[in-house]
C-alpha cells in the first residue's frame, strides 16, 4: 500500500511551489505591453482572432497533454515534471525578439508542457493534509494574482523608457532563475514509497488518453458536474483575459497607468480574497457554496463590463473579478477532498486540461463575437468622437455571453452533491468479495484490488 512518508513533508513546502508560481508568471506578465506590440505586427489583420488560433493550438495540446503528465508525476514524482513543464511554458520567451514567428509557433508547441499548475496543485497535495489544502490551493493562485501586480506596470515602463528588447531580456533572466530554482532548491514532494524505483512506462493508455478522462467524468455525476462547472465558468474567463486590456484602452479609453493600476487593483485584491477570504468562507460555508459564491461575483462582474461605458464602472466590476477569483482555489479544493494520495496528479491534470481547452476556445470565441459585433480590437490610439457620441447599448458583447455561460455554471453547479451517500461509503471500504463485485458493478470506474484503501475516492459521489 502507497502512504506517505513524513521526510518528504519537512523538506517539501508550499513556499516552493509559491515561488515558482511566481516567478514564471511574472516573467510572462512583463510581456503584457510587448505582447500587444508584436501580434500586431504580426497579424496586423484579424490581430485577436489570429491570436486565438495560436492559444487555441496551444490550449488543445494542453488538454490532451494535461492527463498523461499528470498520471506520470503519480509515479515518477514531481520535481522532474515540474521542471519540465517550467522550461517549456518559459522557452518561447527569447524568441520574442530574435523571431516573431517563432516565437508565436513555440507559443503553439508548448502546449505541450504548459500545465504547469497541474503539477504544482498535486505538488502542493503531496505536503499538506485535506484541512490546510484549502489554503494553501488560495495561497498558490493568490501568488499567480501578486506576480501580476506590478510586472505589467514595470514591463511598460521598460518598454516606454528602453525599449521592448530590454522587457524581454529580463523576461528571459527571471524565467531562467526559475528552472535554477526548480533544478537546484525544490525537494521531490512525493514519497519515495509512493514512486517507481525504476524507470519504465508504468501507466496503461487510458490513464494517459484525456477523452478516456472524460469518458471516466461521465460516468460519475459528481465528477461530470464539477468538471462542467469548470469549463463554463472558465471559458469566459479565459477570452476576457486574452482581450480586455485592450478593449480598456480601445473601448473605455483608458491610459496606460490607468491599466498598469487597474491590474495592480485587481491583483491586490485577489491576494486577499484567496488568502483571508477564502479561507474563512471554506470554513464557514462549505467548499461547495464558496464556488457558487465566486461564480455570483463573477456574474455580476461580466455584466457589468458587458453594459458598462464608464471608466468608473470598469473600476467597480474590477472588485467584484477580484471576488470572483476564490472559484478555481475552491474547485481545486473540492476536487482534491475527493481524490486518494496517489491520485492527485490525475485529478488535477484532468482540471488543468479542461482549462487548457478554454484557454484554447476563449480568446478565438471572444475574438469572433468582437468581429461579429463590428468591435475592431486593434492596436492604435482611440479616435476622438465629433459627430456620433452615442453609444452602443452593448458595448462589449463578449461579455455578456461570458455571464450568460457563467449563469448556466451556477445551474450545474447546484447539483453537485453536499453530502456523503451512505451507500457509496460502505461500497467504497468493502474488503471483497460480494460486495466489492457490487461496488465495481455499481461504478464502473472504481479500480478492481484487495486493498479497499486503493479505491480511488474522487469517483465516488462524495461530500462536497
Amino acid at each position: 500500500m502507497l502512504v506517505r512518508s513524513s521526510s518528504a513533508r519537512r523538506q517539501a513546502r508550499v513556499t516552493h511551489a509559491v515561488i515558482v508560481i511566481f516567478l514564471e508568471f511574472f516573467a510572462w506578465g512583463l510581456l503584457t505591453t510587448p505582447m500587444l506590440t508584436v501580434l500586431h505586427e504580426t497579424f496586423p489583420q484579424h490581430t485577436f482572432l489570429m491570436n486565438g488560433l495560436v492559444q487555441g493550438v496551444k490550449g488543445l495540446l494542453s488538454f490532451l497533454s494535461a492527463p498523461l503528465i499528470g498520471a506520470l508525476s503519480d509515479t515518477w514524482g514531481r520535481k522532474s515534471f515540474l521542471l519540465i513543464t517550467v522550461f517549456f511554458t518559459c522557452a518561447p520567451i527569447p524568441f520574442m525578439r530574435i523571431s516573431p514567428w517563432w516565437y508565436f509557433a513555440l507559443i503553439s508547441v508548448s502546449g505541450i508542457f504548459s500545465v504547469t499548475f497541474s503539477v504544482i496543485f498535486a505538488y502542493v497535495a503531496d505536503i499538506t493534509e485535506e484541512h490546510e489544502r484549502s489554503t494553501a490551493y488560495g495561497l498558490v493562485s493568490a501568488t499567480f494574482a501578486a506576480s501580476l501586480v506590478t510586472s505589467p506596470a514595470i514591463g511598460a515602463y521598460l518598454s516606454a523608457q528602453y525599449g521592448d528588447s530590454l522587457v524581454v531580456l529580463v523576461a528571459t533572466v527571471i524565467a531562467v532563475a526559475d528552472i535554477a530554482f526548480v533544478f537546484f532548491l525544490v525537494p521531490e514532494s512525493l514519497p519515495d514509497k509512493m514512486r517507481l524505483s525504476s524507470w519504465g512506462f508504468p501507466i496503461s493508455w487510458e490513464q494517459a488518453d484525456p477523452f478516456s478522462s472524460l469518458r471516466r467524468v461521465g460516468k460519475d455525476s459528481t465528477v461530470l458536474l464539477i468538471c462542467v462547472t469548470v469549463f463554463l465558468s472558465y471559458l469566459p474567463e479565459a477570452g476576457q483575459y486574452s482581450s480586455f486590456f485592450l478593449y480598456l484602452k480601445q473601448m473605455i479609453q483608458f491610459s496606460s497607468g490607468a491599466i498598469a493600476g487597474f491590474i495592480a487593483m485587481v491583483g491586490i485584491l485577489s491576494i486577499i480574497a484567496q488568502t483571508l477570504l477564502l479561507s474563512v468562507l471554506m470554513r464557514t460555508i462549505g467548499k461547495k457554496n464558496t464556488v457558487l459564491l465566486g461564480l455570483g461575483f463573477q456574474i455580476l462582474q461580466l455584466l457589468w463590463y458587458a453594459f458598462g461605458s464608464e471608466p468608473w464602472m470598469m473600476w467597480a466590476a474590477g472588485t467584484l473579478a477580484a471576488m470572483s477569483s476564490i472559484t478555481f482555489p475552491a474547485v481545486s479544493a473540492l476536487v482534491s477532498h475527493n481524490a486518494a494520495a496517489d491520485q492527485q496528479g490525475v485529478v488535477q491534470g484532468m482540471i488543468t486540461g479542461i482549462r487548457g481547452l478554454c484557454n484554447g476556445l476563449g480568446p478565438a470565441l471572444y475574438g469572433f463575437i468582437f468581429f461579429l459585433f463590428n468591435v475592431e480590437l486593434t492596436d492604435r490610439q482611440p479616435v476622438a468622437q465629433t459627430q456620433n457620441t452615442e453609444k452602443p447599448v452593448i458595448p462589449g458583447p463578449p461579455f455578456l455571453f461570458g455571464a450568460c455561460a457563467v449563469l448556466l455554471a451556477v445551474s450545474v453547479a447546484v447539483f453537485i452533491p453536499e453530502h456523503r451517500r451512505p451507500a457509496d461509503t460502505k461500497t467504497c471500504f468493502s474488503p471483497g468479495g460480494a460486495g466489492a463485485s457490487n461496488a465495481l458493478a455499481q461504478n464502473p470506474l472504481t479500480t478492481p484490488t484487495s486493498d479497499p484503501e486503493d479505491i480511488e475516492p474522487l469517483l465516488q459521489d462524495t461530500s462536497m
